[in-house]
């Protein structure tokens, strides 16, 4: 399941067979352009009020740079099935 944002969810055959794996998240940080898995723990996901306040971002375990990238509905469904830490950001009126 690959997102147009370079993140993918890895499920594996453990999860295929209906025996409880860690999920775990291939990503590539941007500055390094090192590729590499993140544990859910990793990651964090803000949801915002529009698609610019909408993104996940995590620390290049290559580069210790942070990153921070877009994340569309499918990436938002993928990190959230998958446990990673959400952050909802309430629009004011």
């Amino acid at each position: 399941m690959a997102g147009a944002t370079g993140l993918t969810g890895v499920s594996g055959i453990a999860a295929m067979a209906g025996i409880a794996a860690p999920v775990v998240f291939r990503a590539a940080c941007p500055h390094c352009r090192a590729g590499f898995e993140l544990a859910a723990s990793a990651l964090r996901l803000v949801i915002g009020g529009s698609r610019r306040t909408t993104f996940y971002s995590f620390t290049c375990p290559e580069c210790t740079t942070s990153v921070r990238k877009p994340a569309g509905e499918r990436i938002v469904e993928l990190l959230t099935d998958g446990g990673v830490r959400t952050l909802r950001l309430h629009q004011t009126v």
